[in-house]
């Protein structure tokens, strides 16, 4: 055979996997992107509810910080329990089951009257919740090979920018609009109709999605085998497939610490990113809201083009890292330039592409080194101990605001943290688990 013949059957061989794995996508991924948005709604619809809620309330700025936290601290306790659970008992019916339970507590949040029932329905959400982000990148690992993650993963993660472009206006809406309808005050409408789709979609996810391969009936028997063979392919993990190999993997720990990082810097924005805009002079809640898209937007073109640049070259170590100090960068933007809305839109979208654009290939390692059930819960532990970012960023940003009447030094630490992200990701993680074949 040619070299020329043997490029055309390798061409085309790609080609079939290709429109293979475009079946696969359609079947799975726009699904999570719903799940996954109407999760991040529930997550930070708590940041709009703020602008009225808060006053409603009497709740001052460490309060607020401090529920929103409570959310990761539920996060943490509970991630690797229902992660091992959905590995016992199978991906289709564990999502399902957070979506449901979690929906409903959100919507619950119309009931909070008091601080005590702030804090404890914001720690039950996260409970709630718990294990469905790395339930669903575990479920990924048994679809898809290591050199199509960092995409898949991108278009899963990219559902944080569709929150952002339609959550924001969509509260703004809720709250400006159905403010005082049948006596209820708009912040509680936007827990009641943000929170309730979650729980139809847990029966969505019950009906169209298959744990594995071989048990989907939307493929055809050829399908399946070729999917089996790819999957068969993968250079196997180092590490067995036993629990306590977890926490023997030092990189688990250092892993664990750039995704503490990362969710800092995360949240740090998220819960906070309405009332930096209002503090830029902007008063109309649906204004605040339309404003909110924009680094999305941004982020979400980022997102897409960076992942889809480390599958290619096979390169996830100084992508992971760029995307870090572009965050780090962003928020050094924002602290410069307090109360001035131009240069705070260019440092809150350089702050959230940055950080978009770094998760889905940061969760491209765990596989490296994890395997089957230590997989599951690996992911899960990594998630869990990098959800207490969640617990330091919106905390640290209510308490250094209320001390100091500005979150500007907050900025500036949250920016630091970033660099800190930056200089793990280049010397903490062993070269062997950045390599992936193109």
């Amino acid at each position: 055979m040619t070299a020329e013949t043997l490029t055309a059957v390798q061409s085309h061989a790609q080609s079939l996997d290709d429109a293979l794995y475009r079946k696969v996508n359609w079947r799975i991924i726009p699904l999570f992107i719903v799940c996954f948005l109407f999760a991040y709604l529930d997550r930070v619809n708590i940041s709009f509810a703020k602008l009225q809620m808060q006053s409603d309330l009497g709740f001052s700025e460490t309060v607020y910080g401090l529920g929103a936290s409570l959310f990761f601290v539920g996060y943490f306790l509970f991630e690797v329990p229902s992660n091992i659970l959905l590995h016992k008992i199978g991906a289709r019916v564990w999502i399902a089951r957070i979506m449901v339970t979690w929906g409903i507590t959100s919507a619950c949040m119309m009931f909070v009257q008091s601080e005590f029932w702030f804090y404890t329905l914001r720690f039950l959400i996260g409970v709630m919740e718990a294990g469905f982000v790395p339930g669903v990148l575990y479920f990924f690992t048994q679809w898809y090979p290591g050199n199509r993650r960092a995409r898949v993963n991108a278009y899963f993660k990219s559902s944080i920018c569709l929150c952002g472009i339609v959550g924001g206006p969509l509260a703004g809406f809720i709250l400006g609009h159905f403010d005082g309808l049948y006596g209820m005050a708009g912040w509680k409408w936007l827990f009641l109709l943000e929170g309730l789709p979650s729980v139809l979609l847990g029966f969505v996810v019950l009906w169209l999605l298959s744990d594995k391969i071989e048990d989907a009936p939307w493929l055809s028997a050829e399908e399946k085998q070729v999917l089996l063979a790819r999957m068969a392919s993968e250079p196997k993990p180092e590490s067995s497939s036993r629990f306590a190999d977890v926490w023997k993997q030092p990189t688990t720990y250092v892993m664990s610490a750039i995704y503490l990082c990362l969710v800092m810097a995360l949240t740090g924005l998220l819960f906070w990113m309405p009332q930096l805009i209002k503090s830029a002079g902007v008063a109309d809640t649906f204004d605040i809201g339309l404003l909110t898209m924009v680094p999305y937007l941004i982020a979400a073109v980022g997102n897409l083009l960076i992942g889809n640049s480390s599958d290619k070259r096979g390169e996830r170590r100084w992508h992971m890292a760029g995307c870090a100090l572009l965050t780090a960068a962003g928020y050094l933007l924002c602290a410069w330039f307090p109360g001035q809305l131009l240069p705070l839109m260019v440092g809150m979208s350089m702050v959230m592409t940055g950080i978009i654009a770094w998760m889905p290939i940061f969760w491209t390692i765990p596989p490296r080194f994890l395997t089957g059930l230590a997989a599951a819960a690996g992911i899960a532990l990594i998630n869990s101990l990098g959800q207490l970012g969640g617990v330091v960023g919106p905390f640290m940003v209510g308490w250094i605001k209320d001390q100091s009447g500005s979150a500007t030094p907050a900025l500036y630490v949250l920016s630091a943290v970033c660099v800190l992200a930056t200089a793990l990701v280049i010397w903490g993680i062993p070269a062997r688990y950045y390599r992936v074949k193109p």
